[in-house]
């Protein structure tokens, strides 16, 4: 239920604010186009690995190169399509690969090492050796394309910035283009230029420009956080934003036009983009998934593997009963609460019996055996990279059966009876957004609201997707229609007397 008012400035705040990465992954799919229409088929995890997995690029039609994390460092791994298998290229110790790609018209690749001791280059990889040779020496190279087999457009970092700088091999000359420029670089499709973002004005605009005669031109401003493009065969400009996918067209241009929603709960997040040379391919980066950091930390404990469980964690992750009240605060006093936890010390293993995800949200509800009982729990998850607080909500054994007067308040809720939807509310009614966040307080002032409310929304609808529910309280996973929009929300009510006393609202 049921603050929807509010609902439309939240979805906006999470458009702008967007997530962060840190363990990621590489996907794979087939980009089919008809009618100018753009379909997605097939988008498969094609790194499946812990850690780091970014920075796709394609070696040919049939195998991709990206970075993956392999025995605690990063490494060159080529993927091959057809055989689903991947093999490393490189075998760095006291350092790490970074954005690899294919030397154009060579069999050799290049990619930046970035070393244990803080030295950043860029190197030449002999595709059958194996073996590294320094390209640009002295050149702290953050990314790069290959314009021809002599000629590089690259970003340096200088001065806490990335200056993009064009450097010829054979005559071993570098020149400026622009200072402050984005991570993203591409060859433009059927013409002479390369696609750089410029930054120089606090607006991320794509840009091209010719290595040669340094002629730069403006294409098109990057819409809201973006950092990422690429370029189709028949020159269409993608980008992502959140779990959408965006397309230009060069050609004809315009505006920027959704071609493709993936589903948020799997690929929330999409980053560094890479089109096929063939263009029927796309692979691109996501954060993990909200709920698998979840569910690694519940098989780490499952497993007593202590370093993996506080790991999943933030630096300073917060743990609290519901709704805030503190019980610690940090991952070293979470190591030191749990320091007993091994694969032979394991004193209760947990099951997840049910779970809702919204947003950067987990809400399970938990199965807890150990010392010959059985007690159940929820648990609730804020993630951003790692888990930044649990927050816990215990069976209390009241033996209150509080469905009923959750289950009228719906039904009056959707007949938009302003009476019965009070009557099922105590008369000193609080509603919260999660944790403490005090919105409406008493119920002649919750009445005023929803009244006006009811008038305004005539299409008004509420669905339950999930139900849990634990001592007196019920946490409904909610799908609201309001005036042709959808959202969803998390209500969590606490039911005192028969009637309810608190919801807090998670979205």
């Amino acid at each position: 239920m049921k603050h929807v008012y509010f609902l439309a400035f939240l979805w906006l705040s999470i458009v702008l604010n967007g997530y962060s990465q840190s363990d990621t992954e590489v996907f794979l799919a087939d980009l089919v186009w008809k009618n100018d229409v753009l379909n997605i088929v097939k988008a498969k995890n094609i790194s499946n690995n812990e850690g780091y997995d970014n920075q796709p690029s394609f070696y040919d039609d049939d195998r991709i190169l990206f970075s993956s994390t392999r025995n605690g460092q990063t490494d060159i791994a080529l993927f091959d399509i057809k055989s689903e298998s991947k093999s490393w290229l490189n075998d760095t110790p006291n350092g790490g690969e970074y954005s690899p790609i294919r030397i154009l018209g060579q069999k050799d690749i290049s990619a930046i090492r970035l070393d244990d001791d803080g030295l950043q280059r860029l190197y030449r990889y002999d595709f059958n050796t194996r073996k590294p040779k320094e390209l640009l020496k002295g050149l702290k190279v953050g990314y790069h394309v290959w314009y021809n087999d002599h000629i590089i457009v690259c970003t340096v970092l200088i001065e806490g910035r990335m200056d993009l700088i064009v450097s010829n091999l054979a005559d071993k000359t570098n020149y400026t283009v622009q200072k402050n420029v984005g991570r993203s670089l591409h060859r433009i499709p059927d013409t002479a230029l390369i696609s750089f973002i410029s930054k120089e004005n606090d607006t991320a605009m794509v840009k091209s420009m010719h290595p040669i005669s340094g002629a730069t031109k403006n294409i098109v401003t990057l819409p809201g956080a973006s950092e990422d493009v690429s370029w189709t065969k028949n020159g269409t400009l993608l980008t992502a934003y959140e779990n959408n996918l965006l397309g230009y067209d060069y050609k004809n241009k315009g505006s920027w036009k959704l071609l493709h929603t993936f589903d948020k709960l799997e690929i929330p997040n999409i980053s560094r983009l890479a089109v096929s040379p063939d263009g029927q391919q796309l692979a691109f980066v996501s954060a993990d998934p909200v709920y698998k950091i979840v569910q690694k930390q519940v098989d780490s404990y499952n497993a007593g593997n202590l370093e993996a469980f506080v790991n999943c964690y933030a630096e300073n992750v917060v743990v609290r009963n519901f709704p805030s009240d503190t019980l610690y605060i940090g991952r070293d006093k979470m190591r030191e609460n749990y320091g007993r936890l091994s694969p032979e010390n394991k004193t209760y293993d947990v099951e997840v019996v049910n779970r809702i995800v919204i947003g950067n949200q987990v809400i399970d509800h938990e199965k807890v055996t150990g010392n010959g009982k059985t007690t159940m729990q929820l648990a609730l998850y804020e993630v951003k990279d790692r888990i930044s607080s649990m927050t816990f909500i215990f069976d209390q054994k009241t033996q209150s059966k509080p469905e009923s007067i959750i289950e009228k308040q719906l039904e009056a809720y959707n007949a938009r009876d302003i009476d019965a939807l009070m009557a099922t509310y105590s008369q000193d009614i609080k509603l919260y957004n999660f944790p403490r966040d005090l919105t409406t307080d008493g119920l002649e002032a919750m009445r005023k609201g929803y009244a006006e409310f009811f008038k305004s929304a005539p299409d008004l609808h509420c669905e339950i997707k999930n139900r849990m529910v634990i001592d007196n309280k019920v946490i409904d996973h909610e799908e609201v229609t309001v005036n042709g929009n959808t959202f969803n929300a998390v209500a969590i009510y606490e039911v005192e007397n028969g009637k309810i006393a608190k919801v807090t609202f998670l979205r």
